[in-house]
């Protein structure tokens, strides 16, 4: 990629292959790369790109300047560390070496994902986010409050700085298009202040004007749930010690990093809520 005197990447023909590009993440990092000027090269399985699949990597990678990754279901799965670690080997030997990584803040299971990708020769950035605003509106969650009036999970009262998705996106664009600035560096994204589970609903309740409770369950009475709903026993257990660990009160505290990439304050909690909500996100 080349770069000029101020750091930045001049975005001309330059190719950003985006993992999930149809998912929650993904899906605004692709529309913010695009309204920069990247090209985006879309990485999802209805494009033949998969991730348990190595044999359909080269094709998502070759010719690209830079790639976005997600691993879905955990970034702290093994399989995680796994297939970031070989993917990325892949990427730097076809010469994809701009690399960004999603990672969850305060995950300890996700640093042996991050290890892998800091160890596979690329031009490595991690971006850490905080708990999502749009896990709210989108997923298992909003359909408990969309359908039951009811958030049922294992996060009793701790605080959480909730992360509005759109400013990932701008980072990742804005460290795609800054060169080599934050090649090198872990990023912790936070939103703008603390919130409790119950506080957060509350505030979705304000801007639909619904009724909504919040029920606080131990991480195993979680995970039991998960598997009757279909979640195989494997990831369930995953996620039980995830939430055991990561909703201990270790995030309880703020960030500066979006304000320090984007040069702006990133999204209130409550915005985000009365943008979903006008948007028909809490709708039966």
């Amino acid at each position: 990629m080349t770069t000029n005197t101020q750091n930045a990447t001049n975005t001309q023909n330059t190719t950003v292959m985006v993992t999930g590009a149809s998912g929650r993440t993904g899906s605004r990092v692709a529309q913010s790369l695009g309204a920069a000027g990247l090209d985006v090269r879309e990485a999802t399985r209805s494009r033949g790109f998969d991730w348990e699949d190595p044999t359909t990597w080269a094709e998502a990678l070759r010719g690209a300047d830079a790639a976005y990754l997600m691993y879905p279901s955990d970034v702290g799965s093994p399989a995680a560390a796994e297939g970031v670690g070989a993917l990325a080997r892949e990427a730097v030997g076809l010469g994809v070496r701009r690399l960004v990584l999603l990672s969850a803040r305060g995950e300890d299971q996700a640093l042996p994902t991050e290890e892998a990708l800091r160890s596979s020769g690329a031009d490595w950035t991690v971006v850490r986010a905080a708990w999502f605003a749009q896990n709210f509106s989108e997923g298992p969650l909003a359909d408990g409050l969309r359908e039951g009036g009811e958030l049922v999970f294992p996060a009793g009262e701790v605080e959480e700085p909730f992360l509005d998705v759109r400013d990932i996106a701008d980072v990742v664009t804005a460290v795609l298009t800054s060169g080599d600035r934050y090649a090198g560096q872990t990023l912790e994204l936070t939103g703008p202040r603390l919130l409790s589970f119950r506080r957060a609903v509350a505030e979705v309740a304000a801007a639909t004007g619904a009724e909504l409770t919040y029920t606080p369950v131990p991480a195993p009475a979680y995970g039991e749930a998960l598997t009757g709903f279909g979640v195989p026993r494997e990831e369930a257990d995953l996620l039980i010690e995830v939430f055991e660990t990561l909703l201990d009160g270790r995030n309880a505290h703020l960030t500066d990093t979006v304000q320090d990439v984007l040069g702006r304050a990133p999204r209130d909690f409550a915005d985000f809520a009365r943008e979903a909500s006008a948007a028909g996100a809490w709708k039966a």
